[in-house]
């Protein structure tokens, strides 16, 4: 089985330090294989025999937390799921927008409705968002860096923890799922 797995708040202002090195013998000793990373901020592609994705999910947890000291936040997808992701996103249809300001927010939960919607949009804000599952899509024409919508945010709002890629990311990781199955 294929998966992509999201670490959040790794290697981010010096704290909670993993070398992606380490990461990837981790998920060997571990008998994962084919296993590749993505920048330094915890995108790692790889594959299994196991066919639960959460029991693969809490192993990588609970050895991360043994081996390095400290717990994390993971987000798991297989291949589908990830393209799934991809493919139901409202903004990129819009050839208006300019890729480079669409983010996607992971959620570790399908969020509840009454909580959604009681977030208020502010009418003088340029950024936009759009809940789908459990996936925040959202478009800064300022730049991530300048909008409300981050993890913090939708994390306060929805109750529920978040991860954040930019989409060229997100498309990276795409190109590397599938690379990954190619292998064989």
């Amino acid at each position: 089985m294929q998966y992509l797995l999201l670490l959040r708040g790794i290697n981010v202002s010096g704290k909670r330090l993993i070398k992606m090195e380490s990461l990837v013998n981790l998920f060997n000793s571990l008998g994962f294989f084919n296993v590749k990373t993505y920048i330094q901020s915890g995108n790692i592609v790889f594959e299994s025999d196991i066919v639960d994705k959460q029991m693969v999910k809490l192993k990588i947890d609970t050895a991360i937390e043994i081996e390095f000291g400290f717990k994390i936040i993971s987000f798991i997808f297989d291949s589908e799921e990830w393209e799934k992701a991809i493919r139901n996103n409202p903004f990129i249809s819009n050839n208006l927008i300019d890729p480079d300001k669409l983010h996607l927010s992971f959620l570790n939960n399908i969020p509840l409705a009454e909580l959604q919607n009681l977030i208020i949009l502010d009418k003088n804000n340029e950024d936009e968002f759009k809940i789908i599952n459990n996936i925040v899509y959202i478009y800064c024409p300022n730049g991530y860096g300048n909008t409300k919508f981050t993890n913090t945010f939708f994390e306060k709002k929805l109750r529920i923890n978040s991860t954040t890629r930019n989409l060229k990311t997100v498309l990276k990781l795409r190109d590397l799922l599938k690379l990954n199955k190619s292998l064989y």
